[in-house]
């Protein structure tokens, strides 16, 4: 393989890739070669899908996956049992011998400790002349395991799963992977072009080699490394796009085995981690459809909660169909992103498409009864007469053919039957609470006790007010600003900072597209379900949906006051203060932090669903714990101590007042956000008269606006679901150490490095004594000159003086001056930016 060791920039949990995809199936099963030989035709004619190297023959990937050739294996001599009473596959191993027989032993351990037996070992024949210098110099030794031993043919597939598994958790060798172990279906793939792969196995040109179906894959690594084991068909999934939200699924995934129970598969603790590590956002998505599929699940209806189409009000969709959404998307958020994904599990076959449909597939069904689907037209040649049907595959709709009884099954049909088979629409009805119809009963005052002070000592200043608040609640929209910023990365700046200011949006790329949040808005969400989501997803039942429903994750005053005094069975609230002791500095903030994660977990432990973090409760002897860490902090521990899905963790915070700051919070694991600062402040603009209307539109006006901005956040990354969007931490640190992200924020690498928590503690501190180190506090807040330039604030690369000495230069031709400007902007007064401050390294010789 190729070791995608961690070096520079490069970081191997971004890997993506774009593809060309294709199946071919006889819709009755009948076995034949020449569907073997079809399918290849067809991933041949997509070789512009696949990227090759320089060489023109190191291929980034491409495989094929049949139904397993009975006759072909006997025929090679191996005394196989009957069809589906053994299991078989392709495995990639090390060259070295010595290492090579320590994973066969491990894997005959596995094997008879399920009461089965490695039967026979093949030697898979292989052509290594056509492979390019790179998939050479990778190449693994190819083998082929047949095991027997078979008692109970109903549950081999599961327990094949099971027995890789657990081979997959004791075994972390880098050159050793499991294509594929099961008794329906078997995988050639590698690190070859489209053209490769019929001549480099020689097995899939003979004539005995039959299938009833075939799906086939391209594969082009957009931002990534190729290597034989990221090749496509993974066990299931053939899958052209990208899964923007693959951070926050995998996440969510490894917090839910905690809570996971299966009787088919038996203790899921022997078969975690679920997903496999250091693998592609195609392989991750895999491997979790597989695990649904192993427990129970059809197809259909695990790709139906994986990926699920657009199911607002918006959506001409039945009420059942709904609830059927509604109630999986309360357990599991959709892998989002553009993709065009081809399935199969040796009988069944079909395909879909994301909610978006940006990726195509087309499909046609021939009078002879084959279907052929791929992601372009032109990949076989048919006579006009000889096509009985074609059409394409629709956003969220799923086509699939059952091949033992020859039956095509369209998405209504598919769906109707997914809808009825629980009373979901009866299950949230009875359970489901919609927060906007509890009404409090209160009077709750939006007033801050200190305002003065406490605006100082969440770093508001009159531009925050006056740019960014006043237009907000004024037109229910973020304010319009150009895109250049002169000021220093907060890392460089010498002034206290937020710790928001050190996030920076990642957006989609290469070919990823983003999304249009106004003419797109049909397939876009902000609803939110929080409380103890995602509990045992495998056994349906009518508490799961015990919680409460919200349009949108920013909660007034009132709101978050009707959720901590909510009275129903079964919610329960617990407020937790996000304070530190200012005297303490950084020991205090870590020990602050330290206790806040042992007090939400034991919350957790004593009940609790609703999880309120709150710096309410600063005074002039405490400090606030930035929110976006205490959020990211307890979230990552309560992962960590597999408490995460049964608790809702809402952020009540004064340094909310940007859209930004609330995409960070529900980035980085927050179910709510009720920014209450900001709250305070429309209240008084309201009664200064500063805004002509009254607090109830200025507060709507401003959700407004906070919502329109999270959809644009959102629509840059591809992203259509809040629900997705929560927890998948889309963005890049700049200026954090590794240690602190390590900590504190579950991400492993920081391209630059920076702050640590001593630093994070002193801007905490400084932001705390500008509220509270003076008796008195003027009201009138200081201008930080971010947005524009003030003598005393943010300094600027572009500032009156630099700006009219380049003017002067320009008027009169004058080169003294023109350097007398460059001296200004190079110079030491000049704001840091991160390039000046690269230095350029020599090797020694």
């Amino acid at each position: 393989m190729v070791k995608t060791e961690q070096t520079g920039l490069y970081d191997a949990t971004n890997e993506h890739d774009a593809c060309g995809v294709g199946m071919v199936v006889n819709i009755h099963g009948n076995k034949s070669h020449e569907l073997v030989d079809s399918a290849l035709k067809v991933l041949e004619n997509m070789r512009h899908r696949g990227a090759e190297g320089a060489d023109n023959k190191t291929g980034d990937g491409a495989g094929i996956m049949l139904q397993i050739p009975h006759e072909f294996i006997l025929l090679q001599g191996i005394p196989v049992p009957e069809k589906g009473k053994y299991g078989t596959g392709l495995v990639f191993l090390p060259k070295d011998e010595k290492e090579q027989a320590g994973i066969l032993s491990i894997m005959i351990e596995e094997i008879e400790r399920e009461g089965l037996t490695l039967m026979h070992l093949r030697n898979v024949p292989t052509n290594p002349a056509c492979l390019g210098k790179d998939a050479r110099a990778t190449e693994p030794d190819i083998k082929q395991v047949f095991i027997t031993g078979v008692t109970d043919a109903d549950s081999l597939e599961r327990t094949l799963y099971i027995i890789r598994k657990k081979i997959e958790k004791r075994v972390r060798h880098t050159d050793f992977y499991i294509v594929s172990l099961s008794a329906k279906n078997i995988i050639y793939k590698g690190m070859l072009s489209s053209m490769q792969v019929r001549e480099y196995f020689p097995d899939l040109t003979q004539p005995y080699f039959t299938s009833g179906l075939a799906l086939v894959h391209s594969r082009f690594s957009t931002n990534t490394f190729p290597t034989w084991s990221l090749a496509q068909p993974f066990r299931l999934l053939a899958h052209n796009g990208e899964i923007n939200t693959i951070r926050g699924n995998r996440g969510w995934m490894e917090a839910r085995e905690s809570v996971l129970s299966s009787p088919a598969l038996g203790d899921v603790k022997d078969i975690r981690p679920i997903i496999q590590p250091g693998m592609s956002d195609s392989a991750s998505l895999d491997n979790v459809l597989e695990f649904f599929v192993m427990s129970g699940l059809s197809l259909p209806h695990a790709m139906a909660m994986l990926v699920p189409e657009s199911f607002n009000d918006k959506n001409p969709i039945s009420e059942d169909l709904k609830a059927f959404y509604e109630y999986h998307s309360i357990l599991m958020e959709p892998w989002d992103g553009p993709a065009a994904l081809l399935f199969s599990d040796g009988r069944f076959a079909g395909g879909m498409l994301d909610r978006n449909g940006l990726r195509p597939a087309r499909y046609l069904i021939t009078n002879n009864d084959m279907m052929v689907v791929a992601s372009e037209v032109g990949v076989m040649d048919f006579e006009p007469g000889e096509i009985k049907e074609k059409g394409r595959l629709q956003p969220g709709k799923i086509l699939m053919i059952d091949t033992e009884q020859g039956k095509i099954y369209y998405d209504g049909e598919l769906k109707e039957q997914l809808a009825s088979a629980r009373p979901y629409r009866a299950w949230l009805s009875a359970n489901r609470i919609e927060l906007d119809t509890l009404k409090s009963g209160r009077k709750i005052d939006n007033r801050i006790d200190g305002y003065d002070r406490m605006l100082r000592t969440f770093g508001f200043s009159r531009e925050d007010i006056e740019r960014t608040l006043m237009p907000m609640c004024n037109t229910g929209a973020e304010p319009i600003a150009s895109m250049g910023n002169d000021t220093p990365l907060a890392v460089l700046s010498d002034r206290p900072q937020l710790l928001f200011n050190y996030f920076r949006q990642q957006f989609a790329q290469v070919t990823n597209p983003a999304i249009d949040p106004i003419r797109e808005e049909l397939v876009m969400s902000l609803t939110e379900y929080i409380g103890a989501v995602g509990m045992n997803i495998l056994v349906p039942s009518e508490s799961h949906c015990k919680m409460v429903r919200l349009p949108h994750p920013v909660l007034n005053n009132t709101q978050l006051d009707i959720l901590c005094n909510i009275r129903y069975k079964g919610f329960n609230t617990v407020k937790l203060p996000i304070v530190f002791e200012v005297s303490k500095g950084k020991a205090g903030l870590q020990e602050a932090l330290n206790d806040l994660c042992k007090q939400a977990e034991q919350s957790v432990t004593d009940g609790v669903n609703y999880i309120i973090l709150s710096d309410r409760f600063v005074d002039d002897t405490h400090a606030a714990i930035p929110s976006l860490l205490a959020v990211s902090a307890v979230h990552h521990h309560l992962i960590s101590v597999q408490k995460r899905v049964q608790t809702a963790l809402i952020v009540e915070s004064g340094e909310i007042r940007e859209v930004m700051h609330a995409a960070l919070l529900l980035g980085y694991g927050a179910s709510a956000i009720n920014p209450y600062m900001a709250f305070a402040v429309l209240d008084e603009l309201v009664r200064k008269g500063d805004v002509q209307m009254n607090y109830e539109t200025a507060e709507k006006n401003y959700i407004k606006a906070i919502r329109k901005g999270l959809f644009k956040i959102m629509s840059k990354m591809g992203i259509s679901t809040i629900r997705s969007y929560r927890g998948a931490k889309i963005f890049e640190a700049v200026g954090i150490s590794e240690e602190l992200l390590r900590s504190y924020f579950g991400t492993q690498t920081s391209s630059i490095g920076g702050i640590r928590l001593e630093e994070v503690a002193r801007d905490a501190i400084a932001l705390h004594d500008a509220g509270f180190a003076a008796k008195e506090v003027s009201d009138i807040l200081p201008h930080n000159g971010l947005f524009s330039f003030r003598k005393d604030g943010e300094r600027h690369a572009w500032n009156p003086e630099t700006i009219s000495t380049l003017q002067l230069a320009t008027r009169l031709g004058s080169y003294k001056k023109f350097k007398e400007f460059t001296s200004m902007v190079d110079g030491k007064d000049s704001p840091p930016l991160p390039a000046r401050l690269l230095r350029t390294q020599t090797k020694p010789h």
